[in-house]
């Protein structure tokens, strides 16, 4: 995004990614260049450095930086403006479109042949991998994790490195992935596009008898 949006625009899209009011983190950012450090939602902000025309913010997550930026002395002054003005630029329409798209789904909703599927789950179980060998002439590693969400489990299917890429009690985050069905049993696969990485979603909580 360097080079290519504005600084607004990026704490337009800042306010989108970490689901937080585009108002209240303005407001936020006034706080924190008077008071040296102020808190919107799951984001801490913090003053780092003036010059004559720009405030210096770091946002930090957690311990997790999110971003270090200079944003301009006049928006900072115009108390009136809103970020939610600059919603209205093809750049963010994009980004509020894929977010709307990404919605996650929750394990209960699975059925057998769906496809671009989102999901947030706590990994409880990584088998130990075993080789395949492929119609294509080829060995590989599968293992079947098991994951969980508040509404049940089910076995995400991992090929090679992705096997290693996740641990116990990882909660992850899935990206168009697809259901099927394997021996009576519903499990997830990844494909070539799919994506899969660890995230610090809060706030899931697994049915009783679970446990990480």
């Amino acid at each position: 995004m360097r080079n290519k949006v504005s600084a607004v625009e990026y704490l337009a899209f800042l306010s989108i990614k970490y689901e937080v009011d585009p108002d209240e983190l303005f407001h936020a950012l006034i706080s924190a260049g008077e008071n040296r450090k102020s808190q919107c939602g799951n984001l801490s902000i913090e003053c780092r450095g003036r010059t004559l025309d720009t405030v210096v913010f770091l946002i930090m997550k957690g311990s997790r930086v999110v971003a270090q930026f200079p944003v301009s002395r006049e928006f900072l002054l115009e108390r009136s403006s809103s970020l939610k003005d600059f919603m209205k630029t093809d750049l963010i329409r994009h980004l509020i479109k894929k977010n709307k798209g990404a919605h996650a789904l929750r394990i209960r909703d699975l059925r057998t042949g769906m496809s671009h599927v989102n999901l947030k789950a706590k990994v409880l179980e990584i088998p130990r991998p075993k080789l395949v060998f492929t119609r294509f002439g080829n060995y590989v590693s599968v293992a079947n994790a098991l994951i969980a969400d508040e509404t049940g489990t089910i076995k995400l299917c991992l090929w090679n490195e992705r096997i290693d890429s996740i641990s116990v009690g990882d909660t992850i985050h899935i990206e168009n992935a697809r259901t099927s069905t394997f021996r009576g049993e519903r499990q997830l696969s990844i494909g070539k596009n799919g994506t899969l990485s660890n995230t610090e979603v809060s706030g899931i909580q697994l049915k009783e008898g679970q446990s990480l």
